[in-house]
This record gives C-alpha cells, structure tokens and sequence, in this order.
C-alpha cells in the first residue's frame, strides 16, 4: 500500500511538472512574440479607410482637410518609407521614425537630392497589427480643430512600375546611343535637348536642368502602370518615351525624333547622381 501511495505521489508531482514547464515555455512565446512601436508600424502596409473630426464625425477621404493623407503607405524597416494615393501614384518618399513609447510618428519628406521638403510630427492614437489611427491639427495656432487618420491593415502591394526608383536620386545625362548602339557625343544636335540632370519629385513634378545648372523644363511627370513609358507634362510640350533600363543606378529611355519613322531613334542614358537641385 505504501509502495502504491508513493507512486502516486510521484505521478502527481510529474503531472504538475510538466504544466509548470509548459506555463513557462507558453510565457516565453508571448515576450519572443512582442514588438516594438515601430516593428508594427512596418509589419504592414498601410491604408487609409476613415477619417474623423473632432466631434467623432465621419469625413469623407475627399474632403480637403483630409484628402492629403489619403493613401497606401509603406514604412519599411530600414527607415525609408512611400506613400502613394489610392490610385497608386507616388505621393511622397523619405525617411520615417516611431518614439520608443509608440506615441509618436515622424516623417521627413525628401527631395531627390536628399534635401527635407517638411517634416511633420503627428499623435498616435492607435498602433496595433490591425489599425494605425494618428491626429493632424491643421492649424498648429488652433489645437480645438483637428482630424483623426484612420489605417487598416492591407495587403495591397507596392507598386513596381519605378516610381520610387525615379524619384529617389537625381538623375546626370552621361550618354547616348544611336539604332546601331554607336555612342553620340551628348552634344550632338539629335541629342543635345535631352542632355542635363533631372529632378523627379515624388509630387508628381520635376525640374530639369542643363549641365550648367540653367532651367530647362519644369511641369508633371508619370510611369505608365507597366513601367514600359515616362510622360512628361509641361505648358509647352508632353513628351512621352519608352524606358528601357530603369533601376537604382540607370535609367535610360528611347527617343524617336521623327514619329512616322520609328526605325530612327536615340537611346539617352542617365545615372545615379549627387548633384544638388539648383536653386
């Protein structure tokens, strides 16, 4: 009898054993499982599906107090973030951070040239896996008016048609090329227009400039969806052209002087560039 008292006994302490065991690993998912204000903010993208004033009223995502932060947004993990509208066009690019306590968000938008258009700090009032919802006070002399975000989890991907690529450094003329894949001299009359640095701004407008740093052409610019054509809008002109290479070092594009003769054309080649937009 005592025999079979001790062995339940130890069956009994085994049993509690192991659902101690099994409490602790269960503990030790849910602290490996936790992340960080901004480990979340960069989980997913982003997308805008509510706005509210702030009696707790629904705004419609067209209304211009809250139109300009309408969108899919991605805060990647390496600092940098894209921001398109719900029509997938490139709206604004830079850098991005989260406070350590998960209350505040801050964005850097920048020109191609790594230059800061704003800066702006908006209040976190919902950061978890599912919902990102911050504050804007348009007017920072009126704290009473303001309008709450509302983000939900997507799944919607980024757009790959280059955008990003082209907005994100300026862009040096460094050669061309005839059908025959002969180099013409960038100040050859067939080419010569096209010749300068290019400012693609994540806007959606652009600037670009003669070698000499002299205007040359200012306006609108797109990718088509496929990533195959850049259009450019200006008072004067559109000019749309074929890309052929366009990644983070190159970009280059097909011109066809005469349209009705497509077998005659030039290839103009840019690079990557640390050339500071004039002023």
């Amino acid at each position: 009898m005592n025999t079979l008292k001790t062995l339940c006994y130890l069956s009994a302490a085994l049993l509690l054993s192991a659902s101690f065991v099994g409490c602790s690993d269960h503990d030790d998912e849910i602290t490996i499982g936790q992340q960080t204000p901004s480990q979340v903010l960069s989980s997913t993208p982003w997308e805008t599906t509510g706005a509210r004033d702030k009696n707790g009223n629904d705004v419609s995502l067209t209304n211009a107090s809250v139109a300009g932060y309408v969108g899919f947004a991605y805060f990647r993990a390496d600092g940098n973030f894209a921001i398109y509208g719900l029509n997938d066009i490139l709206r604004s690019r830079g850098k991005w951070s989260v406070d350590a306590q998960g209350k505040t968000r801050t964005i850097s938008a920048l020109n191609p040239d790594g230059t800061t258009i704003f800066t702006r700090d908006v209040e976190i009032l919902v950061l978890n896996k599912d919902e990102f919802t911050y504050r804007i006070h348009p007017n920072t002399d009126d704290p009473s008016v303001y309008y709450d975000i509302i983000h939900t989890r997507t799944s919607h991907a980024e757009p790959a048609n280059g955008q990003i690529i082209l907005a994100s450094t300026p862009w040096e003329t460094t050669g061309a090329k005839d059908k025959n894949g002969s180099t013409v001299a960038l100040a050859d009359a067939s080419v010569a227009g096209y010749v300068g640095y290019s400012y693609f701004k994540a806007n959606g407008t652009f600037r670009i400039f003669g070698l000499n740093d002299v205007l040359r052409s200012e306006g609108t610019w797109s990718i088509s969806p496929d990533g195959k054509k850049r259009t450019l809008v200006t008072p004067t002109f559109t000019r749309v052209v074929d890309i052929l290479v366009l990644n983070e070092t190159t970009f280059t594009y097909r011109i066809t002087p005469d349209s009705s003769n497509p077998s005659e054309f030039y290839d103009i080649i840019h690079t990557k560039a640390a050339h500071h937009e004039p002023q």
